[in-house]
């Protein structure tokens, strides 16, 4: 009787036999999970298992990522430029009017520059996620909702432009910049707008990787702004108000050039028209941006702070002259810099999206 209650294995052997058959079951998953997701694709790179195999696969990553890195980078040059060229022929008209021209680009302009390109950044993350989800009609509403917050962003900062005279006296510019500087903000007021409307295209644009369009429209615009500058500055010695009409018209012919190409069809899924959805969700897209504005500004600010410093000065026309021109150079390093990285973190970032929505 005893031998018919006691159990046919120990306790021991049991807890052992448990123990090898979940052991096994979590190799068999272990191993199926494995295979299930990482599955080689003609693709890959194949194992690195010498120095050569290293340079060789490092050669091909480099020239990838330069297919992308090349026309954003000579796009955002192409752009800078724009401000660049007009401090550059303003320098011909005289110490002070490009005194006046580089607080309005570095200071006026720079500010509201660095708080709209944050603020459009945040639809890096949402294309991002659009894109991997496969939901390619939020792209454009997406991009519409971006150009919403970004115009009452420009209407707010219009003020600034506005009072820009008032607000450089107030810090301590001396009268002459101050006058000069803020006349000069009030005729760029359109090129605010333009920012708004800019900074959303180029991000849906960058999302799609249509980044050559891009480029094409931008040093167009640069050539006629070039010749443009020297007409209307030089020639015809419009001075400070030839300097704001080209400018502002500069912008004017990229954010056309790139939305006709948006709305032409050549986008797909990403462009079906304007859409009422862009009106839902404003709050949290808006927190979204200016979470995306606050990392961006500390790093353009800086520079702003530079130039007025600068106006501290004794002789304040030459000091901010010379301080420009060296910001200037800075900002092409930089711009080298960050875009190289971009072209490197987004296709990267796709990649994700794709794996976390599949």
């Amino acid at each position: 009787m005893a031998d018919s209650r006691q159990p046919l294995l120990s306790p021991r052997e049991s807890q052992n036999e448990s123990d090898d058959h979940l052991l096994s079951l979590t190799r068999s998953i272990t191993n199926n999970s494995f295979a299930s997701s990482f599955v080689a694709d003609a693709d890959d790179i194949q194992p690195i298992k010498s120095v050569r195999d290293f340079f060789r696969e490092f050669c091909r990553e480099f020239i990838k990522l330069w297919y992308l890195a090349a026309p954003a980078i000579f796009t955002s040059v192409c752009q800078y430029s724009l401000g660049a060229v007009t401090q550059v022929f303003s320098g011909h008209v005289g110490t002070l009017a490009l005194a006046a021209v580089s607080i309005e680009n570095s200071v006026i302009a720079g500010f509201s520059f660095g708080l709209m390109l944050g603020m459009g950044s945040a639809l890096e993350t949402l294309c991002g996620q659009a894109f991997g989800a496969g939901q390619l009609d939020m792209l454009g509403v997406y991009m519409q909702r971006s150009w919403l917050i970004l115009n009452t962003t420009a209407v707010l900062l219009s003020l600034v432009y506005i009072f820009a005279a008032q607000l450089l006296k107030l810090i301590g510019q001396t009268a002459s910049i101050s006058k000069a500087a803020g006349m000069f903000s009030i005729w760029m007021i359109p090129q605010l707008f333009a920012y708004a409307f800019n900074f959303p295209m180029a991000k849906f644009l960058q999302s799609q990787s249509k980044i050559m369009v891009m480029a094409v429209i931008s040093v167009v615009a640069l050539i006629l702004h070039t010749v443009l500058s020297w007409l209307l500055m030089i020639k015809l010695k419009w001075g400070l108000v030839g300097a704001a009409v080209v400018l502002n018209a500069s912008w004017v012919i990229i954010d056309i050039s790139q939305f006709v190409y948006i709305i032409s069809g050549t986008c797909g899924r990403a462009w079906t028209g304007f859409s009422w959805k862009a009106f839902q969700n404003l709050w949290s897209f808006v927190r979204l941006s200016l979470a995306s504005a606050v990392m961006l500004c500390l790093e353009v600010w800086y520079f702003m702070a530079l130039i007025l410093f600068a106006g501290y000065l004794k002789n304040a026309e030459v000091a901010v002259d010379a301080l420009s021109i060296w910001s200037d150079s800075q900002h092409y390093s930089i711009i080298l810099c960050f875009f190289f990285f971009w072209c490197y973190f987004c296709p990267l970032q796709y990649e994700i999206y794709l794996l976390l929505s599949a």
